[in-house]
């Protein structure tokens, strides 16, 4: 099987106010394409791999939160760009919805590692603060979706990353000068409802 996946996300936001917040504006897009290739090693079972490629920018020129007659927040200014190179290595099992042949399930479960890097910038150009940063991530997670066939050679498929074991390292050079680090840990389940993936496939 050979195939590929992609979600493509975009903001537009200007002078929005909701609750606390006011005044805000915003633009930005995130957008990822990952192809896909495996091999049946028996009936409704594959083994396989694939890269994806991730990019993400974000131009926020305002955003007020306003708390109260004395206690007002305002951020401006703000600018974020940054990229990613995943590799997968998975084992996907099929399941047939009734007798249909032309709808199934599928679950992926996958073992990640993904390299980025990003750029930030904070502030009026005069006082800005420019922050590169350099990101680890290695994730242990499941994939359940959904594939109808269009013919005996092609499908098209939607998917949803579930979240499972995500280990995360940054390393940050804040103004050419001084260094930062972070690492972050987490285990659990939760559906990413945003992270739904739209792909096609062909079955040789």
């Amino acid at each position: 099987m050979v195939g590929a996946s992609f979600s493509y996300m975009e903001m537009d936001i200007d002078n929005y106010q909701w609750l606390v917040l006011e005044d805000f504006n915003l633009e930005g897009y995130t957008f990822r394409i990952s192809p896909i290739i495996s091999y049946f090693i028996r009936d409704n079972v594959s083994i396989g791999g694939r890269v994806a490629y991730s990019r993400s920018l974000m131009d926020m020129g305002n955003l007020a939160i306003s708390l109260g007659d004395d206690l007002n927040i305002s951020l401006s200014d703000y600018y974020l760009k940054s990229h990613m190179v995943s590799t997968f290595g998975f084992v996907r099992t099929y399941l047939n919805l009734g007798d249909s042949k032309r709808f199934g399930l599928f679950n992926e479960a996958r073992v990640t590692y993904g390299y980025g890097e990003g750029n930030s910038e904070n502030g009026p150009n005069d006082t800005s603060k420019a922050v590169h940063e350099v990101k680890h991530v290695l994730n242990l997670g499941i994939s359940p979706g959904m594939v109808a066939f269009v013919n005996n050679f092609a499908a098209v498929e939607v998917s949803l990353d579930v979240l499972g074991l995500d280990l995360k390292w940054y390393e940050q050079t804040i103004n050419q000068v001084e260094q930062g680090k972070m690492r972050t840990s987490s285990a659990n389940f939760k559906i990413n409802l945003f992270s739904i993936n739209l792909g096609m496939t062909f079955y040789f």
